[in-house]
């Protein structure tokens, strides 16, 4: 696990990413918030879990963070580089300290393009090494997520899916960046082969020295690779803290009601009457004060006025809620410590 005093390699800070919607004849203009306000770090050698439904901004985030949605405003920082007021010419250099697994692996990849030119491209474009040492590097990272370097000249039809996502792990890991934004890489695979890529992406970021921000709505997964967890929903993050303390002490209603969705007999009866209500509101017109108000089963007049402030519940330990410092009983009932 990263040290906590170390600098981090990823640094963002109030970062907000709106899209206007609308606003010809049709209608007025209104504005999604995609992103509202975020605050993250990343240590190097890190493993930061970020979690919440589908539509909470967790892909918007990290498309932001790779530089191809730009920021209506905040900062996000990588390897002491301003990445929010970075140039086109600076993005080459980003490339190499930043880069993506994607979701599908059937979608992500050329059917044109043999795996040994979608790997040695990159290479090429960034004029990294001759012809002898891009053949060498190829069949380098082709081993290393296990892949046989014969089968280079391959095309992805070839290939099955847990193949496929080795050949994107590879071709992300290819000009050798410290930082590797994963989203959501094994929930378009197999069940029987999900567990070899976690297996995989964790042993590379142990011998690569490499920092991970892992996308997911199966909290499962987050919890078994990552060292803190942050939870996001309607574009805010709602709690953070070291994996433990998200898994054995949520204190936030909707880190609860994940939690009790994940497919375990002991911890649904430890979260008892923490699911969530109906469905997550849109984002065009979250509600009002805290966003989770209108599903959540602790909701008071308070939440449906005031935001709650992301705060400190322990070392380490945060979450935006009004009534965090206090207890919840197994029923969902408030209880004071």
């Amino acid at each position: 696990m990263a040290e906590a005093d170390q600098t981090p390699l990823l640094a963002i800070d109030n970062l907000a990413v709106h899209y206007p919607i609308g606003g010809t004849f049709r209608g007025p203009r209104r504005v999604l918030k995609a992103v509202d306000g975020i605050a993250l770090t990343v240590a190097p050698g890190e493993c930061l879990g970020l979690v919440g439904e589908s539509g909470c901004g967790k892909s918007t985030l990290a498309m932001t963070i790779m530089g191809l949605v730009p920021p209506t405003h905040g900062r996000i920082r990588i390897a002491d580089q301003e990445i929010s007021a970075a140039k086109k010419a600076d993005h080459m250099h980003l490339a190499r300290t930043v880069q993506m697994v994607f979701q599908d692996p059937y979608a992500s990849l050329n059917p044109r393009q043999t795996v040994r030119r979608t790997l040695a491209d990159p290479l090429r474009l960034h004029g990294i090494g001759n012809k002898t040492e891009v053949e060498h590097r190829v069949a380098d990272i082709m081993a290393k997520v296990g892949l046989r370097p014969e089968q280079a000249d391959r095309y992805p039809h070839e290939f099955s899916g847990g193949q496929r996502q080795r050949i994107g792990i590879a071709r992300a890991l290819i000009l050798r960046p410290r930082l590797v934004l994963c989203d959501e890489p094994v929930s378009a695979l197999d069940v029987s082969i999900r567990a070899q890529i976690i297996n995989l992406l964790l042993e590379l970021k142990d011998d690569l020295g490499l920092s991970y921000v892992m996308i997911s709505h199966d909290l499962g997964v987050v919890e078994h690779v990552s060292d803190r967890v942050a939870v996001m929903y309607l574009g805010r993050i709602v709690e953070r803290g070291g994996w433990r303390e998200i898994f054995e002490d949520p204190r936030h209603p909707y880190t609860r009601a994940l939690i009790a969705a994940i497919p375990d007999a002991f911890r649904r009866r430890a979260v008892a009457g923490q699911k969530a209500r109906g469905e997550i509101p849109s984002a065009l017109a979250p509600p009002p004060g805290c966003h989770f108000h209108t599903r959540c089963p602790l909701a008071a007049d308070q939440c449906r006025s005031d935001v709650p402030l992301l705060e400190p519940v322990a070392p380490g330990h945060l979450a935006a809620c009004h009534f965090r410092d206090r207890a919840t009983s197994l029923h969902g009932e408030l209880v004071e410590p």
